[in-house]
């Protein structure tokens, strides 16, 4: 089966709601190739490596959580943005790419996907007072210690996982946001949580788990962040009848 590519996109639009968030990046069609989608390629960031399988593959289209025209980034398309967009418009495949609200989304998103993956239970928003939360809070199904938690997360997530310890010696509560979010652990901590998880970690976040009193685990930015993509394009792949295929390109980060 087929759809146009602007009614798939109207239905990613309405579904995910980007123009309610304050993003980094455009969300959306990035880049537009042919007008019908059949088979996506869906992955966590559109690289070089990425597209070229993509084209291998034979897709219309490319479904990624980090796209291209980032705030700050050079204008010039020059070097690597320029072989990036020539695979794409050589091959008239479209890139579609959902930042922030890809992140939030209570059915689909990386955090409630996340979730899933660790077992944990949701109870809240890492920010109660804001309907977007893109952080959620929760607690695990029952207490366990900080090696066996660290454990469970670096089965699931398939890598190695860095634990700061600061926290109690039962893990109860935990929030956690995927991707580069390590500065929310003071909004974990400030909630009273045992634990909070991010992907990556920054110089500061050991010493602010040790003087608040919160657990850190780093469990990776990509692959924290590879089961939103999966969801919404599986959703699209049901909803439209179309080939579906997730692209796992290693990133130890």
């Amino acid at each position: 089966m087929a759809v146009s590519l602007k009614q798939l996109v109207n239905y990613c639009d309405s579904l995910l709601t980007p123009e309610k968030y304050r993003d980094y990046c455009p969300n959306g069609l990035q880049v537009e190739g042919r007008a019908e989608v059949r088979r996506i390629v869906s992955g966590v960031t559109a690289s070089q490596a990425l597209l070229e399988r993509a084209v291998i593959l034979g897709a219309d289209l490319i479904l990624v959580h980090h796209g291209y025209f980032w705030k700050g980034e050079p204008e010039a398309v020059t070097g690597m943005k320029k072989r990036r967009l020539q695979t794409l418009l050589r091959h008239d495949i479209s890139l579609l790419a959902y930042h922030l609200p890809l992140d939030g989304h209570p059915q689909l998103g990386n955090n409630v996907c996340l979730a899933e993956q660790l077992g944990l239970q949701i109870s809240g928003g890492l920010e109660p007072d804001n309907p977007l939360s893109i952080g959620l809070s929760g607690r695990l199904p029952g207490p366990l210690s900080a090696s066996e938690f660290s454990q469970q997360i670096a089965i699931a997530m398939g890598r190695e996982v860095l634990h700061i310890d600061g926290g109690p010696e039962l893990i109860e509560t935990v929030g956690w946001c995927t991707g580069a979010a390590q500065g929310y652990i003071d909004k974990a901590a400030a909630l009273g949580l045992d634990a909070f998880i991010s992907g990556e970690i920054s110089e500061p976040t050991v010493h602010s788990a040790r003087e608040l009193g919160i657990h850190y685990f780093a469990a990776g930015h990509h692959a924290t962040e590879r089961y939103g993509v999966q969801a919404l394009a599986e959703r699209l792949a049901e909803q439209f009848d179309l080939e579906h295929q997730f692209i796992d390109i290693n990133n130890p980060v």
